[in-house]
């Protein structure tokens, strides 16, 4: 019986291996593997017997039952029976050798079974395969295959059937004229000498131990002949590579003598090879092992072959790696071997052919020569020891290389070198030099672009691989640090080295430190051996220039700041102490800051005041006059990089300041003034800043310098007008006088005040203008022109020579025009106006020419274009004006009306930088406005009276009324900074008035409303400070704090971003302000001033003006009173005629009077309004709202107007079928809208809260009635037209109107919350919708019970009322909200359950449906809102809800649905005795809805079955158990379920099943597999659960098979897969005496039928049962 099941069980999955899905055909492999697994050799048996009997069975299917056969062989071998293992190698050998062609994938399978059952019956399948290897005959190719795969696979078996083997096989050589079968032959031959060798390499393992290599030598020497000298020659590629794969192997097992004979032919044989085969990776093993044989047997002819060895290795070595092509760096690494071999040999004959190979030019030769120079000098060094010489002489033209892959290899070889000990040989230095050639290399140079053949060296560039090449040989050689120091040291100061700074400073200061720590000695540098060496003075200089650019060329100003501290002992003796606290210091604030975040200004005078400390710790003026040569000398070297020279400018003028001698401070400055390149803004600024700093310590020598340079020669030569057009161009020229006019500023800005203020007139001033005014003339000219007698100027008049100065030079005219000159001389002015004001005599001083300085600057303002703002030279104007206006002599009062009008005109103007534009636009801007806000003040300061502030005023009115915005603004921002400034600087000595404060306030109030922000707040600062300047002429106390003017300062904060109703609101609080603090004679002034302002351009400002004068004057408003008759026809159209705000506002208070004395006429007229209402009618309506008595009049008579009439009516076309045509009513539709804007004013909330209830029914019930329903057609044309316009704010649409009436409601009747919650939870939008309807009513239910609890028992009086309702809707919305109300603990709390349970329960025969199911769920609703009273009214809701479950006029079963949801529900809450009466008969009732197709009714029944278990907890009855177990299949199996709740609902209902079946172990797997939420991995769970239920519950095996088998047809896929998978694992873990319960033949014959299911997923679990049910054989 047992056979012959297993034999059915194979045949039923045999037959199924020709299906279609190659998943199950996988499958199928598997079961038939798990047969072989409990029973090997009955399941190869069937296999057997299949293959034998079904001849005709395609080779794909096969191939797969040998497959599956190998598998079980290969587990089961040490079980495998001798006679078993026989008949299986006959069947592979008859596989394999069936077809006389080639079938790859079968005979492959069949050969893999042999060697298979090789590994342990070897003797059997030598047997087999010998018979059918017989001499005279060629084998078939897979018995060779076999073969070669049995003596890699079984080497100890194998190697002692060899020599026979070999035997019948050499002859066999001869026959084979196919190059598939040479192959096979090719592979055999290798494969047995790899055998061989590893047999003899372990022979100590071996079963024979006597076995020589000799043994082998005459057959293999025998094949080798026919391989070598026939075989090599085929033009197959192909066998070729087999050849020369076998023969490497077969070398080693070659005689000596044979091999030293063969390798002359031999060797060229196999290279010969290199030039037909592109892939030449096996080539080059071949190779490798061959010369490994000559070598080991002392080969004397390999020196004769060895120059086409080493020509053939190098191309080789030099073809390109490809990343994607692994061969290829195999092939690479072979050829590396093999010159590795030939290194060892002949390293004369091998450096004697690659050193030559060098000095090409061609790129991959030159690479791959450096790639085996590299690996030879780290694989043979003891062999390359002596030829380090040699070696080092040939790098000489590979070091000149410019290309990118060449330099790589250059470095790397330079690597192996070090660590080798070459670099401490004559000639290391340069390969040092060449290291950091390559650290220098700018990164932006490096290609990007790399070609089809190139190496990636964008991830390992040149320059990176050099740094870490420098700094791996500087920290882990030991030996190259006698190399490197100090010889590094020689590579900071050239500028070609720049870009290696930080890795040489990284390098320096690890050697140094290594230096320190063997001894002091060891680490001084020692100049008198090294005179290459830089000096301390070029050290230091280069190391602190370098750092003002701290982060560049990766963090170079650290590294060097490192570098200079631990060099300090060979800078100075003395700095040692002094650096060691103030160098960590400035390295902290380095690591403090990132590049953005560093201030290079502040970075600049740290390292500034760095080099003061040091100079003044040395002290030595020897000393510090060589750093200043040395910093001069060093400037040429900063051409390229302006800020690191602007920066070495400064730190000579530093050093110049603190030596002592006179001489060196002169001549090393006239030597600056020589060599500087004037053209470069940037060195002219350097150059002047040295002069500066240097003025602080030798004032008269750098002034004396200066002059002495005008005088010499060679400024004669630049100015000289014979040499015009020979040595400089005019622009040379004025680029020179550029630079000494701003090294005169820069010496009034830094030199001592005391010293400056005698010499500004006389000598810095008076050479300033003489450069100016110089023009490219004759020498004469210039003096007689420019000096004090000369003809045709009077005495002193230089610096009225005008900028336009031209003359005429023998016919020439030439005309100055350079900006660069104009800018630094307005630039010097300004530091030297600022050097006198800044001066303690700046008051007693008078300054002759300062209208003749500010008329100049007024000039160079003027020039300026007013439509863009490109260079500082008004803002530097304007800053020098502000210094002089403040100096004596006082301008004239014209001058200083001139002036204000052109820089006002010169700045405001200029239009705005758009939005993300010039940042540095900008800030120029920003700082031009402040320039000019300063010179104002200067000039306000003259005069600071209110007639001064008044003309001020006077000249900003014009640009505060501009018509562009930016204009106004600015002018506003000045006119708030003067008044600011009065206020501050007010010093009243007398109680005099403030005479022009009325119309001041007039021209700045208005502006409160302007249309930009900043123009709004900028207003609110001018009237603040003009309220204090009142308070302050009244005699108040300048730090006085009014209370009503200090509320500006609130109201000024909501003015930045207000609606319109807060801004003008705003202003009528200002308004409020200024009439309380105003002094009546003011009061006329500013009612003329507004009313003037009324006609603004600006609508806001002229709206403004209207509400501050309406403030101001009494309203009038009792006149509308008697016109009340005619006012709503008049208001109507004369909204329509203008849009002004105040028009409006005295039309919505005019109907709120009418309709005080008038309510029904007013509603009345309104109603009669054409619908949809616009925008005026609106307003009008909420004019309504203001006062509560008149609004709940209104509201009361418009719910009359919407509850008169019928909601809709239905049209004739609904009458006549069953589509929906119902059209809204006119009236309650005008009367709904009109709910809506006079609730929707926040002023009609106590009106709202009396009707309340009455509000909320009918409002509720009419949004019920409007679902679905439409607008007449007359409206509906209307309302589109409408809806593309701006005229209608509201849809008209009647549902959608009463939901908007029912929201405005309830935000007036304070619930904004439940308003809040609807619109969250998307309640307004179901309300609108027929489908959505039920759900919307009962979200505003439970927000309702939530937010509005103590409205509820008058709302439910009302809505009780209505549920006789002939409107079915009607009926369902109140029983629905009523439903609802019983969810929330309000019901209880407010004593509505009783009430609430009797009216549901009056409803229970209700003839709607939707009635009917709403009741239910309402019942079962007590169990969330008052779970105590469950128990109470038990009986009763139990009887009404299970009676759901059998109501008979429900097709759809929707109502058996809610009562299934509802009995879920309330069973927890229920008593026990209650409960156990129905228990069953609900069990029963609800089985057949498990398998329902709709998902929403088996999700509910399922869980209600899990609540029915829960209910049993501890006390299940046997008739209630039967239930549970009969469930169990049907839960396990929905856990697969399509649909996520139902699968949620079987989770749920397993937990609740599982403690009834009493089992702890189950309990547990359930609960910690079936948890909410976490993922479950279905085979996993199920294998557990199963093994737990045969282990418990083994009787259960025939009930659990029988009721999956009813799922084997089930209509979900994943069901009816998981049916068969829950199958097998019951089979899987029942022990095999329970298998009298399961009906095999019915279940075999049932999983074969699912072995035709068109679903894959079924077929595959069909065929994994039946791989288990092995377990019932």
């Amino acid at each position: 019986m047992t056979e012959s099941y297993v034999k059915k069980l194979s045949a039923i999955l045999l037959d199924a291996v020709t299906d279609k899905d190659p998943l199950v055909q996988e499958q199928v492999c598997g079961a038939l593997c798990a047969l072989g697994e409990a029973q090997p050799e009955e399941a190869l048996g069937a296999c057997e017997e299949y293959l034998w009997q079904h001849e005709k069975l395609a080779h794909p299917y096969r191939t797969m039952i040998l497959r599956a056969m190998e598998t079980v062989v290969s587990g089961h071998i040490s079980e495998l029976h001798k006679d078993k293992a026989g008949a299986i190698i006959l069947l592979a050998s008859s596989e394999m050798t069936r077809a006389k062609d080639l079938v790859c994938d079968w005979q492959q399978a069949a050969s893999n079974v042999l060697v298979a059952v090789g590994k342990r019956f070897i003797g059997k399948v030598m047997e087999e395969l010998l018979s059918k290897f017989q001499p005279g005959a060629l084998p078939h190719y897979f018995v060779v295959q076999t073969l070669a795969n049995l003596a890699a696979s079984n080497v100890f078996g194998m190697v002692p059937f060899l020599t026979s083997i070999l035997s019948t096989m050499l002859p066999m050589l001869g026959m084979a004229k196919h190059d598939a079968m040479r192959v096979a032959f090719c592979c055999v031959l290798q494969h047995f000498s790899e055998s061989t060798l590893e047999y003899l390499a372990n022979l100590d393992q071996a079963p024979d131990p006597t076995v020589r290599k000799d043994t082998f030598a005459t057959d293999i020497f025998s094949a080798y002949d026919i391989l070598f000298n026939h075989w090599l020659q085929s033009r197959e590629a192909k066998l070729r590579l087999a050849v020369v794969e076998a023969l490497g192997p077969m070398s080693h097992l070659l005689p000596s003598e044979k091999l030293e004979e063969q390798l002359p032919k031999l060797l060229p044989g196999v290279l010969a090879l290199y030039k037909k085969h592109a892939e030449t990776f096996h080539v080059s093993k071949s190779l490798g092992q061959i010369l490994e044989a000559a070598v080991s047997v002392g080969s004397r002819t390999l020196e004769a072959q060895l120059d086409s060895l080493l020509a053939a290795l190098h191309a080789q070595i030099c073809v390109p790696v490809e990343s994607s092509s692994p061969l290829v760096v195999s092939n690479q690494k072979e050829v590396l071997r093999c010159f590795t071999v030939l290194a060892c040999c002949a390293p004369d004959r091998l450096l004697a052919f690659l050193l030559p190979k060098l000095d090409t030019s061609n790129e991959r030769t030159r690479v791959g020569t450096l790639q085996v120079v590299r690996h030879v000098i780290n694989s043979a060094a003891s062999q390359m020891e002596v030829k380090k010489p040699f070696i080092l002489s040939s790098m000489r033209l590979p070091l000149l290389d410019t290309n990118t892959k060449v330099k790589r290899a250059v470095v790397q070889v330079i690597s192996a070198m070090a660590h080798h000990g070459y670099l401490e040989q004559p000639g290391g230095e340069a390969m040092v030099e060449y290291i950091v050639q390559q650290c220098a290399l700018p990164p932006e140079t490096e290609p990007r672009k790399l070609g089809p053949d190139s190496e990636d060296l964008a991830a390992d560039s040149v320059r990176a691989i050099s740094i870490s090449t420098l700094y791996l040989i500087s920290t882990t050689v030991d030996r190259m640090s006698d190399v490197l120091w100090p010889y590094l040291l020689e590579f900071l100061t050239p500028v070609r080295f720049t870009g290696a700074l930080t890795p040489l400073c990284k390098s320096l200061v690890h050697l140094a430190q290594k230096r320190q720590e063997v001894g002091a000695d060891a680490f001084l540098i020692q100049y008198d051996s090294n005179v290459t060496l830089p000096s301390p003075y070029a050290i230091t200089t280069r190391l602190l220039t370098v750092s003002s650019n701290p982060y560049l060329g990766d963090g170079r100003g650290a590294a060097s700041l490192r570098l200079l501290n631990v060099l300090h002992h060979s800078i100075h003796p003395s700095l040692g102490q002094r650096w060691a606290t103030t160098i960590p210091l400035l390295l902290e604030h380095l690591d403090e800051c990132t590049e953005e975040t560093l201030s290079q200004k502040e970075w600049e005078e740290k390292l500034l005041a760095f080099l003061r400390d040091t100079l003044a710790v040395v002290s030595d003026n020897t000393w510090i006059c060589q750093l200043s040569l040395e910093m001069c000398k060093q400037l040429s070297c900063y051409g390229g990089e302006p800020r690191e020279k602007n920066f070495l400018y400064k730190c000579i003028g530093t050093t110049l300041g603190a030596t002592s001698s006179k001489d060196v401070v002169r001549k090393q400055l006239q030597e600056l003034l020589e060599t500087a390149r004037h053209q470069e803004e940037a060195e002219r600024e350097g150059l002047a800043r040295c002069f500066g700093i240097c003025a602080i310590s030798h004032l008269d020598d750098v002034l004396a310098q200066l002059e002495n340079f005008m005088r010499s020669d060679v400024f004669r030569k630049s100015t000289g007008i014979f040499n015009i057009f020979k040595d400089r161009s005019e622009n040379e020229v004025e680029k020179l006088k550029s630079t000494l006019i701003l090294c005169y500023g820069h010496v009034a800005a830094q030199a001592p005040r005391e010293l400056v203020l005698p010499k500004v007139e006389s000598d810095i001033l008076r050479n300033i203008f003489q450069y100016f005014s110089t023009k490219v003339g004759a020498r004469h000219t210039a003096r007689a022109g420019v000096g004090g007698g000369g003809r045709g100027l009077p005495p002193g008049s230089h610096a009225l020579i005008p900028f336009t100065f031209v003359v005429q030079v023998l016919g020439i005219k030439v005309e100055t025009k350079d900006p660069a000159l104009k800018l630094c001389l307005v630039q010097s002015v300004c530091m030297a106006s600022q050097a006198i004001c800044g001066s303690a005599q700046a008051s007693s001083f008078h300054f002759s020419r300062k209208a003749e300085l500010v008329a100049q600057m007024m000039e160079f303002i003027k020039a300026e274009p007013q439509d863009s703002l490109r260079t500082p030279i008004r803002k530097k104007a304007m800053l020098a004006c502000t210094y002089l206006v403040s100096l004596e002599p006082v301008l004239d009062e014209q001058v200083q009306a001139d002036m204000v009008h052109s820089c006002l005109h010169s700045v405001l103007p200029v239009p705005p930088e758009p939005e993300g534009g010039d940042d540095h636009q900008e800030s120029l801007y920003l700082d031009t406005m402040h320039t000019l806000e300063d010179l104002l003040k200067s000039l306000l300061r003259r005069n600071m009276t209110p007639q001064g502030l008044q003309i001020m005023v006077e000249h900003l009115s014009p640009w505060i009324k501009s018509p562009r915005g930016h204009e106004r603004v600015r002018a506003l921002g000045l006119s708030a900074c003067l008044l600011q400034y009065f206020l501050e600087h007010l010093n009243v000595s007398a109680l005099v008035p403030f005479h022009n404060l009325g119309l001041l306030i007039g021209l700045f109030s208005p502006r409160c409303a302007d249309l930009w922000p900043a123009s709004r707040q900028e207003a609110v600062s001018c009237v603040y400070a003009l309220l204090y300047l009142h308070l302050g002429y009244e005699g108040f106390s300048r730090d006085y704090r009014d209370d009503v003017v200090e509320r500006l300062l609130s109201l000024k904060e909501g003015l930045v971003h207000p609606d319109p109703a807060t801004l003008f609101h705003t202003c009528h609080s200002i308004a409020q302000i200024i009439a309380k603090r105003l002094p009546p004679e003011q009061l006329i002034s500013l009612l003329l001033t507004m009313f003037e302002g009324l006609g603004d351009p600006d609508k806001n400002c002229s709206r403004a003006a209207t509400v501050m004068i309406n403030c101001l004057l009494k309203e009038r408003g009792n006149m509308l009173l008697e016109k009340v008759p005619e006012i709503v026809s008049m208001l109507r159209s004369k909204l329509q005629e203008t849009q002004e705000e105040y028009v409006l506002q005295a039309a919505q208070h005019s109907v709120y009077l009418l309709a005080s004395q008038h309510c029904a006429a007013v509603v009345s007229s309104l109603l009669g309004s054409p619908l949809p209402f616009d925008s005026h009618t609106c307003t009008l309506w909420r004019a309504l709202a203001v006062e509560p008595g008149l609004t709940t009049q209104v509201l009361g008579l418009l719910l009359e107007k919407m509850s008169r009439d019928v909601p809709f009516k239905e049209t004739r076309a609904f009458l006549l079928s069953s589509s929906p045509g119902r059209v809204a009513t006119l009236l309650p539709l005008a009367a709904t809208c009109a709910l809506y804007e006079v609730m929707s004013v926040l002023a009609s909330g106590p009106a709202v809260l009396e009707l309340y209830p009455q509000l909320f029914t009918a409002l509720l019930l009419r949004i019920s009635c409007m679902v679905g329903v439409v607008l007449p057609r007359t409206l509906q044309a209307k309302e589109k037209r409408s809806m593309g316009s701006a005229l209608a704010p509201r849809s008209l649409e009647p549902c959608s109107s009463a939901v908007d009436a029912l929201q405005a409601m309830l935000l007036r009747g304070g619930n904004e919350d439940v308003v809040q919650r609807m619109e969250l939870e998307g309640g307004w939008r179901l309300l609108r919708t027929s489908a959505g309807h039920e759900e919307g009513v009962a979200r505003l239910a439970s927000a309702m019970a939530k937010f509005a609890g103590p409205r509820l028992p008058l709302v439910m009086k009302e809505l009780v009322c209505t549920q006789s309702s002939v409107y079915e809707i009607q009926r369902v919305t109140s029983t629905g909200f009523l439903a609802e109300l019983l969810n929330s603990s309000a019901a209880d709390d407010l004593m509505l359950l009783e009430p609430l349970l009797d009216n549901l329960a009056a409803r229970q025969k209700d003839p709607c449906t939707s009635v009917r199911r709403l009741v239910l769920r309402g019942l079962a609703n007590i169990a969330s809102g008052s779970p105590d009273k469950v128990r109470a009214h038990g009986p009763q809701l139990l009887t009404a809800v299970i009676g759901g479950l059998d109501d008979r006029d429900d097709p759809h079963s929707l109502v058996a649905l809610e009562a299934m949801l509802g009995l879920a529900r309330l069973l927890d809450l229920a008593e026990p005795q209650d409960l156990r009466p129905v228990l069953l008969h609900v069990a029963i009732r609800i089985r057949p809805f498990f398998d329902s197709e709709k998902m929403e009714l088996r999700s509910a029944s399922i869980r209600l079955f899990g609540h029915l278990n829960k209910a049993c907890h501890g006390g299940c009855e046997d008739v209630f158990l039967e239930q549970v177990v009969g469930g169990l299949v049907p839960l396990l199996l929905h856990l697969r379920d399509p649909q996520a709740p139902v699968t949620s609902a079987c989770r749920f209902a397993l937990c609740m099943s599982g403690p009834n079946l009493k089992c702890e172990q189950l309990v547990a797997a359930l609960q910690k597999h079936l948890q909410e939420g976490r993922g479950l991995h279905f085979g996993e769970f199920l294998n557990s659960t199963c093994k737990l239920l045969m282990h418990h519950f083994p009787d259960l095996l025939g009930r659990l098979v029988s009721t999956s088998l009813f799922y084997f047809k089930s209509s979900w896929e994943d069901v009816r897969a998981a049916a068969p998978m829950l199958t097998g694992f019951l089979v899987l873990h029942v022990e095999a005496e329970q298998r009298p319960q399961v009906d095999l033949e019915q279940l075999t014959t049932a999983l074969q039928l699912l072995l035709k299911d068109p679903a894959p997923l079924v077929r595959m679990k069909a065929a994994e049962t039946l791989g288990r049910l092995v377990k019932f054989a």
